[in-house]
């Protein structure tokens, strides 16, 4: 495994980030492919042999179901010091008017919610899950800098969201020296690359982390494209992402194949090894459903492409309609 620092932190993580929204209980989140504690163990357990320390949830996942079972697992695998646990906040989490947000109010009581849940005293990287358009960021920026000089989060990141965005939160707690924004999780993959526009150079700037989410498009860059899965079938999400640029995406897909049967190797290795060569990209998060998603993932760590094979696999894209900020 190699270990990078967390943007312009001293904080190292695996350049291999495990996402837990594969782990929870089906009957309580909108993905009826979630794998409940039994079937989860074995893979959360590889990813530490393989020495993954930076695991990535939300406390919507699953409806809170996500944390407990990466909390519990990782207290029997793992030494807290040595890990490295993210989670987010912003969806709704209970009916009612402030069930959701990023108000003072909602911010306080789900770091709570969260860390007991998690079984942990802090999270070493406390998220945005989005922009809140209905709470002034003054609010949002001055509640997650006492999160931190409460001990309950180490570093704080956002996800998903507009340049401009990003850098007025951080501009915002420069400002009145509060604690400011080091990572970035955003949407991008191979055939979603609009963060090149303004997010990537930004973070570059900046020395912000990018940890991007969905790296292999929920699977599409791995399989063939007749190909269907339980997710494919019923992941309403990745269809709301991906379908309207589907047939744009398959030559793309087709690239992907060809470089993978070139280099005698995973099409997932070949989608996540053109990632790692991107800059700033610090550690994709990576969902696995069984070990051998792990093992791909890992293994992607040793495929090296030349400039050349990365220009042929971004040559046939298009500009896609944007998807994540809300």
């Amino acid at each position: 495994m190699e270990y990078v620092k967390l943007g312009n932190t001293g904080l190292d993580v695996s350049r291999i980030c495990l996402g837990a929204m594969s782990f929870g209980m089906a009957d309580r989140w909108i993905h009826p492919w979630v794998l409940d504690e039994e079937r989860s163990r074995s893979i959360i357990k590889k990813a530490l042999e393989l020495g993954i320390n930076f695991f990535d949830t939300a406390n919507v996942y699953s409806a809170g179901t996500s944390e407990e079972i990466l909390g519990k697992i990782l207290k029997d695998y793992a030494n807290r010091d040595e890990i490295v646990i993210a989670t987010k906040v912003y969806f709704p989490m209970h009916e009612g008017p402030n069930g959701k947000g990023l108000s003072r109010k909602a911010i306080m009581n789900e770091i709570d919610n969260s860390l007991e849940r998690l079984g942990t005293d802090y999270v070493d990287l406390y998220q945005i899950h989005r922009w809140d358009y209905e709470t002034p960021i003054e609010e949002t920026m001055e509640a997650l800098h006492d999160v931190v000089k409460a001990g309950k989060a180490r570093y704080i990141g956002a996800s998903s969201m507009y340049a401009w965005q990003f850098l007025k939160a951080n501009y915002t707690a420069e400002k009145h020296g509060w604690t400011k924004f080091v990572s970035m999780q955003n949407h991008y993959n191979l055939i979603y690359r609009e963060e090149e526009r303004e997010m990537l150079p930004l973070c570059k700037e900046e020395k912000i982390a990018v940890i991007p989410y969905s790296p292999l498009a929920s699977g599409r860059l791995t399989r063939d494209w007749s190909e269907k899965t339980h997710r494919s079938e019923t992941d309403q999400i990745q269809k709301a992402k991906y379908d309207a640029t589907a047939e744009a995406d398959r030559a793309i897909v087709e690239r992907v194949v060809e470089l993978a049967e070139k280099h005698g190797v995973k099409r997932a290795q070949i989608a996540l090894a053109w990632l790692l060569h991107k800059e700033p990209i610090t550690a994709p998060i990576v969902g696995a459903t069984n070990i051998s998603h792990l093992e791909d993932a890992v293994g992607a760590l040793s495929v090296s492409l030349t400039a050349e094979e990365i220009a042929y696999l971004e040559e046939p894209y298009v500009p896609h309609p944007i998807v994540g900020p809300l």
